[in-house]
């Protein structure tokens, strides 16, 4: 993922624009954002995990060589759009499906390479594709541990044509902030810049209530080369089974909402004023998202604070291919009781927030701390090094990242649904990236590589 909502950024950079043309002055924002910060910020602690492999110290190809990319495979940047959501949540019985999600094996499933393996090359993947997408839909991810292959870009794509799978562009490509480590393979990059190592990447699926990925394969090329920079994984059906049955039936019923920026306006100004500046953003900046926003103020108490606010959608989800209830929403990641606690890189205006959908209230701190509780029990926070891929069920795995020290780059392909045309759609990627898409990308670049002094 990234900075945990990708539009975040984008909306903050058309946003404080727009602001700006109604306001006195930029100063008069920073006064607002500084005299909204907490004065007494709760204490940052480091999330848990429950399984926390040994690192091996395996090392890879220098930053040249596995960036290389074979050009005489075909160019993959026409790729599919993001299929849509596949939501089938309706009439879920909470605690059958949690007595049916606790069936379900540990996630990863680690497949460790041995030196035959790794001789074969790609055809290890080619004999073995059935089975391994079989233990996909099984496990919810796989952990490929020790492949030589997968040292290089163009390995990378050798290993994931070898399982037939079909390359798609991200959720939120049409952001701007989703970049590409190698366009023509598919390959976007993961969340390596040094201005965001600082910062806790909670679990989450790769998903908006409007476009999910079937698949993901996360590659490490580099790992973090001062410390840190796990790789988190998670089952969604493990976490459903264990969250408390009160607090899940209480979150099913009333339903989430998230809003994935917020953008303070001084709260003294004319009525219509605010409603200009709401028109203009919702007008100028929700049309670069692939996403169904609503541009709402005050949802969280803060006075003059304009959310973007994604539709309603269920904590529960049936998947899509074998039916199973999973725990499919991504609260871990960007309820705001969790990420004040834990280190954080996101200046306020990028601080996302889950609201009960029936009153627009954010989540209470006692069903966040059990949504940490249950979700972190069940984190393996991988130990990914040269060469390593996980392949993760999107819809029945979450992920995240976390902080680490010096340069990083990990990277990863999402897929659409390779064998069901009509999930899959027929849209195709038409449009290059524009001047915004581009602009908003080195905003990220121009972000400090010290997020401590950003901290509320």
């Amino acid at each position: 993922m990234k900075i945990t909502s990708a539009a975040t950024a984008a909306l903050l950079l058309l946003a404080s624009s727009a602001s700006a043309f109604f306001t006195p002055s930029s100063s008069s924002i920073v006064t607002q954002l500084a005299s909204s910060t907490i004065s007494s910020p709760p204490e940052r602690i480091a999330p848990d995990a429950g399984w926390v492999p040994e690192w091996e110290g395996r090392t890879g190809l220098s930053p040249e060589e596995f960036v290389k990319s074979d050009m005489s495979k075909p160019d993959l940047s026409g790729m599919w759009e993001c299929p849509l959501t596949r939501w089938n949540s309706e009439g879920i019985d909470v605690k059958a499906a949690q007595k049916e999600a606790a069936k379900m094996p540990h996630c990863p499933l680690e497949v460790r390479a041995t030196p035959a393996d790794n001789a074969m090359g790609a055809e290890y993947f080619a004999k073995n594709r059935d089975k391994l997408r079989a233990d996909l839909l099984k496990y919810g991810a796989i952990w490929f541990r020790g492949f030589t292959l997968m040292q290089s870009v163009a390995g990378n794509r050798l290993m994931h044509e070898a399982l037939g799978l079909d390359p798609c562009l991200d959720p939120l490509h049409s952001s701007g902030l989703r970049k590409f480590a190698s366009e023509r393979d598919a390959l976007y990059e993961e969340v390596n810049k040094p201005s965001l190592r600082g910062h806790y990447i909670g679990l989450h699926n790769e998903s908006t209530a409007k476009r999910t990925a079937a698949y993901a394969a996360f590659v490490c090329f580099q790992r973090a080369t001062e410390g840190g920079g796990r790789f988190l994984v998670a089952d969604g059906a493990a976490i459903l089974a264990e969250l408390n049955p009160v607090t899940l039936e209480k979150l099913y019923n009333r339903k989430i909402r998230i809003s994935v920026s917020n953008l303070d306006i001084p709260p003294a100004l004319p009525s219509f004023v605010k409603d200009g500046i709401k028109g203009l953003v919702d007008v100028a900046v929700a049309p670069k998202f692939d996403m169904d926003l609503e541009m709402i103020y005050e949802s969280d108490g803060k006075p003059g604070r304009l959310q973007a606010v994604e539709t309603a959608e269920s904590p529960i989800n049936r998947h899509p291919v074998t039916g199973l209830p999973v725990w499919f929403n991504n609260a871990h990641n960007h309820a705001r009781k969790l990420r004040d606690r834990r280190p954080c890189g996101v200046p306020e205006v990028g601080m996302t927030e889950v609201f009960y959908a029936d009153t627009m209230e954010p989540l209470d701190l006692e069903d966040c701390q059990e949504i940490k509780r249950a979700s972190e029990k069940h984190i393996t926070a991988l130990s990914m090094e040269p060469g390593d891929v996980l392949l993760v069920d999107n819809y029945r795995a979450l992920h995240g990242r976390d902080v680490f020290q010096g340069d990083r780059f990990h990277a990863v392909t999402w897929f659409t649904w390779d064998q069901n045309e009509e999930w899959r759609g027929n849209e195709r990627r038409i449009v290059e990236k524009n001047a915004f898409n581009q602009a908003i990308n080195q905003m990220m670049d121009w972000l400090p590589k010290d997020f401590e002094s950003n901290q509320s």
